[in-house]
């Protein structure tokens, strides 16, 4: 039995997706104390409000600003000062919980304090995000300008925290190691347990997940297709023609996700993973001004189990375009390729004390994925 500390950024869902899963492999053996902002942490701290063994902590963080649809990485910054200027409060907060609870072990998805704190103690902790794939990939393939671009935010991330013992890196695309690079995992993306024991069929609706804006041109497209669209994180709304309007929930649309034709959505590496493990295809439009989210599509692309598009010059001809190669792109999909959960609990576990007996009734988790791999229909 041992006790994590577990801390996490707070911008977008698939940050806190990820940890859930973690969490809910983990906490049979180990308590949990989850440190998060924002969307995190009202995400967590609703699920895990009644149970014994993981606590949610909320703490600050940082956050993207947009002007008009656009990532505005000049406001990102200048709204990050007040966060800035407190970080080393919350940075002798965390030290103060670590010298009382002595955590068996510390992991952060991106979150910058409680490595800090960690560091500051000499002690280990682990790094388990997507992010870290600018620093851990060889990203020589790459368009010249994102090339360029994803140098400059590579070197950033080591101003973000550095020193851990192990960097975990989930993501939907493989590609080779950097040069020297040492102590780096790289594993696919966590799938929930619903999404490990899915059958998925084709219900034939298109599923769409947009995290603040919808794009004009794609909602045009949209309202042309000829398809029931289900639309999530717009809010409810009332139906626009074949446009259904979803709150976010995560049972209603894990269902959707399941038995949808194909997902389109923005570029996060969560879900775009979470949906080619049950092989459907993906249409990704990348935030306006989000680099991160315009690597992943141009990756996306380059695997041809998903097109990238640019929201401004969208057509009701590229969703078109889309829908027809559909089942062209399934075929080109595997989705073993893309799940990572045996590989990432593999190297959490070899941090930990070693496990008491597991109640009979709780499976591995590599054990669920070979079910779900037998199981599973295209």
């Amino acid at each position: 039995m041992g006790k994590i500390f577990y801390s996490v950024a707070g911008e977008g869902r698939g940050h806190a997706t990820r940890v859930k899963t973690v969490v809910e492999e983990l906490k049979s053996q180990h308590d949990v104390v989850l440190f998060a902002p924002h969307v995190a942490f009202d995400f967590l701290s609703q699920i895990y409000q009644w149970d014994a063994r993981v606590q949610v902590r909320k703490i600050p963080g940082l956050q993207f600003c947009y002007s008009g649809r656009r990532v505005s990485y000049l406001q990102s910054v200048t709204k990050s000062i007040p966060y800035l200027w407190e970080l080393s409060q919350l940075v002798n907060q965390f030290e103060l919980a670590i010298r009382q609870e002595q955590p068996d072990l510390m992991i952060t998805d991106f979150e910058p304090a409680l490595p800090r704190a960690a560091k500051r103690l000499g002690l280990p902790f682990v790094s388990f995000d997507h992010q870290h794939f600018l620093t851990a990939f060889d990203l020589s393939t790459l368009p010249w300008p994102l090339w360029l671009k994803a140098q400059s935010i590579a070197a950033s991330i080591n101003l973000f925290y550095c020193g851990q013992q192990e960097t975990i890196v989930s993501s939907f695309f493989s590609l080779p190691l950097r040069k020297r690079c040492k102590n780096v995992t790289s594993v696919g993306v966590l799938l929930r347990r619903e999404l490990m024991l899915a059958s998925p069929r084709d219900e034939q609706h298109l599923l769409v997940y947009l995290r603040r804006f919808a794009p004009p041109r794609l909602m045009a497209a949209l309202r042309a297709c000829g398809r029931d669209v289900f639309i999530y994180g717009l809010g409810d709304q009332p139906r626009d023609g074949n446009l259904c309007f979803f709150d976010v929930d995560e049972s209603g649309f894990i269902d959707d996700l399941v038995n949808c034709h194909a997902l389109i959505t923005n570029s996060g590496n969560q879900l775009v993973g979470e949906a080619l493990s049950l092989r459907k295809p993906v249409l990704v439009m990348p935030e306006e001004g989000n680099f991160e989210q315009a690597v992943n599509a141009h990756f996306l692309t380059k695997t041809g189990c998903g097109i990238g598009y640019d929201a401004r010059s969208f057509t009701t001809d590229d969703l078109s375009n889309f829908l027809e190669q559909v089942p062209e792109l399934r075929l080109r999909i595997n989705p073993d390729s893309v799940v990572g959960n045996g590989r990432a609990f593999e190297a959490i576990r070899r941090y930990l004390p070693p496990p008491v007996s597991r109640p009979a009734e709780v499976a591995e988790v590599t054990g669920l994925a070979e079910l779900a791999r037998l199981t599973r229909v295209g």
